[in-house]
């Protein structure tokens, strides 16, 4: 099926999925020093949700973190004293978006995705009206499907890397890392606060960038190629600062 959006056209018969699966098991990737998530029927009594145990359905209880449990779409209610929802801050959902594929720099003990990195994988004087910029890092092993981030400092984002991305006018930043601050960082959360151009956390300022957002703990596999796509970034709808999210890409014809 062909679609016309934004004078875009679309085959939206053939989807590319950049998010990971959420499930009980092992291979659910974690960050954040939390246990995996837990998937299990509820039991009333005698009685047990599950069909192979007697019951008429499948009637699960879901225990899980969206920050720590898989791919995630935030607000900047991640980071302020007030509270903000991402199913009030995302109500758009289809945006013009480019892939770029970036190998972090060593610097000391850390693995940083500057700002050279960026400005070089992306021709700005190319692409001035896109709205969603996806960071796929180098290399992009499977392992990030099933990886336990906690303690093990993953690569994270320069502050000037986070400007450079508002500066340019990006409204919506997707990356394969857990964050896009440093794992252990005392709490400065400098990348977080530059792409919402949060100033204060306790008293918001004016300029603050309330319909943007961030999502995190995505996987593209290699046969998506760097270049341009329309995204679609679907979330549900919890009265949250973050949800789980499905962002999809397509092709543009």
């Amino acid at each position: 099926m062909i679609a016309t959006i934004n004078n875009f056209q679309i085959d939206l018969s053939k989807p590319l999925d950049m998010s990971i699966s959420l499930t009980n098991t092992d291979e659910n990737p974690i960050a954040w020093y939390i246990e995996k998530p837990e998937i299990e029927p509820v039991k009333v009594g005698d009685w047990v949700g599950k069909v192979s145990e007697g019951s008429s359905t499948n009637f699960n209880n879901i225990f899980f973190n969206p920050h720590g449990h898989g791919t995630h779409t935030e607000c900047l209610g991640h980071i302020t004293r007030d509270f903000y929802s991402i199913n009030d801050s995302l109500k758009q959902f289809f945006f013009t978006a480019e892939l770029i594929s970036v190998e972090p720099k060593i610097v000391g003990e850390d693995l940083i995705i500057t700002k050279e990195s960026i400005s070089y994988a992306l021709d700005v004087t190319k692409h001035k009206n896109i709205e969603a910029l996806i960071i796929r890092t180098l290399p992009n092993l499977e392992q990030k499907k099933s990886k336990k981030y906690s303690h093990t400092n993953p690569p994270y984002l320069s502050e000037e890397a986070a400007i450079f991305i508002r500066e340019i006018g990006i409204k919506h930043l997707l990356i394969d890392l857990p964050s896009v601050d440093r794992e252990e960082d005392e709490g400065k959360l400098l990348a977080h606060k530059a792409f919402w151009n949060v100033k204060d956390v306790n008293n918001l300022n004016a300029d603050a960038r309330l319909d943007c957002t961030i999502t995190e703990m995505i996987f593209v596999a290699d046969e998506i190629l760097d270049g341009s796509y329309f995204l679609n970034l679907q979330i549900a709808s919890f009265e949250n600062d973050a949800s789980p999210s499905k962002p999809v890409l397509y092709k543009i014809s």
